[in-house]
């Protein structure tokens, strides 16, 4: 059980920076920031949080694939309570009979949740322009008064804040000309028929560089304001992600997933701007890639969701974010009383925007091609409420940092259909990874 304290605030943006430095203060911390107020009504209906985070773990799960789902279902029924952490692409080899041979620079296990003594979260005020923040203290553990942990969030403090960053220079683990020459190979398997679309990543990275998570975070989600931002701590992991894609959230017993397909830059004037926009609305190779990936995820909800509850609610939308437009869709499907949710996110995992399909011979064919184990990359980032509720993004537009090693990765891709141009696909990547170039370069 938790106890809840509410405070009233007037200024968003102080309290947000504040909750980010004190939930990087701990070994295990999450930071999750909706930016509702830059951002998209593609989600207006499916906002929760403007802001929530959580430190001071009280227990502690990680596994590899084998059996983590079944691990992470007793974790959750045996308290009940809010549950943080990450699932990494590669628990596909515990949904299917799939490897992961791969370099991997960054060390996370398949999967990682806590159960936090601390979840703070921000909300707005219905009645007014203000906001309130709500402390949630687990009683059970609970050692401090809600206005001291008020008072430490208020007081929080980054030190390394200012220090200088002498910047980050990323380099290609995959040359462009073997990256036009894969894409080539990839259209041929899709000739052939051994699949009609599959997501293709590259790695860009750098060894041995010192960062500052929390900095480069914050110059990151100040870039692309995007509305599943995500600072995720884990010991000495970290992952800085300006993520715009939602993987699987639930309300109640409703499912709703909302993948992304079709990706243009913003224009530099309103008129040049506007154009993109109807260029990528009207575009028909990428509202077929986005098509098919609605059809695979419907297919995907269909495994556990009433007969007939599957529905597109929105399809191909197109919307603005700070850095890029994006063509969203919106599935949703409702899951039976007796069906465990967890059953139906693990049906759902990895995410078909993130995979193609059909989505095994994709996932084949993405271990073949790639050249670096994805990780946390195309995986997922949320929490699990009380009452089962819960919201995950899709890991992309992200840094992941391994501070041990020193290492840093930021991987990008986007599906690969028999129409794709590979240069036109080389550019989309360059698009995607440009905020988090900007986030790494010297300031």
């Amino acid at each position: 059980m938790r106890h809840t304290a509410t405070y009233s605030i007037d200024d968003l943006v102080f309290w947000k920076k504040q909750l980010l430095y004190w939930a990087a203060g701990h070994e295990l911390g999450v930071y999750l920031d909706s930016n509702t107020i830059a951002t998209s009504e593609a989600f207006e209906g499916f906002r929760g949080w403007e802001c929530l985070a959580a430190a001071d773990a009280i227990e502690v799960l990680e596994a590899n694939s084998g059996n983590a789902f079944e691990q992470l279902r007793a974790f959750y029924e045996e308290k009940r309570d809010w549950l943080f952490g990450f699932f990494c692409y590669d628990l596909k080899n515990e949904v299917e009979q799939l490897t992961s041979k791969h370099f991997d620079g960054i060390g996370l296990p398949d999967l990682g949740f806590f159960r936090p003594e601390t979840v703070v979260g921000i909300k707005p005020r219905r009645s007014s322009k203000t906001y309130e923040v709500s402390i949630m203290l687990e009683i059970q553990t609970w050692n401090r008064e809600p206005d001291v942990v008020f008072q430490e969030i208020k007081t929080a403090n980054h030190l390394s804040q200012k220090q200088e960053n002498p910047g980050v220079k990323l380099q290609p683990r995959t040359s462009k000309s073997d990256y036009l020459d894969t894409v080539e190979a990839i259209r041929q398997h899709i000739a052939g028929g051994d699949i009609y679309e599959m997501n293709f990543c590259q790695e860009f990275f750098a060894e041995n560089v010192p960062l500052d998570p929390v900095a480069v975070f914050e110059r990151l989600n100040a870039i692309g304001k995007a509305p599943f931002a995500t600072f995720l701590r884990w010991r000495d992991r970290y992952l800085l992600s300006a993520s715009p894609e939602r993987f699987l959230k639930k309300m109640g017993q409703k499912l709703i997933t909302q993948p992304i397909k079709g990706t243009r830059r913003r224009g530099k004037t309103p008129e040049e701007d506007e154009q993109i926009w109807q260029a990528l609305a009207a575009s028909e190779k990428d509202r077929s890639e986005n098509v098919m990936i609605v059809d695979l995820v419907r297919n995907d909800l269909s495994r556990n969701c009433l007969p007939g509850s599957v529905v597109v609610e929105e399809l191909c939308g197109v919307y603005s974010f700070a850095t890029v437009h994006q063509m969203i869709s919106t599935v949703s499907g409702t899951l039976p009383a007796e069906t465990h949710w967890l059953d139906a996110l693990r049906d759902c995992f990895p995410m078909g925007s993130m995979t193609g399909a059909p989505k095994i011979m994709s996932m084949e064919l993405i271990e073949r091609y790639e050249r670096t184990r994805r990780g946390l990359y195309s995986g997922a980032v949320g929490y699990f409420a009380p009452d089962g509720d819960f919201d995950f993004n899709v890991v992309i537009r992200s840094i992941l940092y391994n501070a041990v090693t020193r290492y840093v990765s930021a991987q990008v891709g986007g599906a690969i259909v028999y129409d794709s141009v590979p240069e036109e696909e080389y550019e989309e990547c360059m698009v995607k990874a440009e905020a988090m170039m900007r986030a790494l370069s010297p300031f």
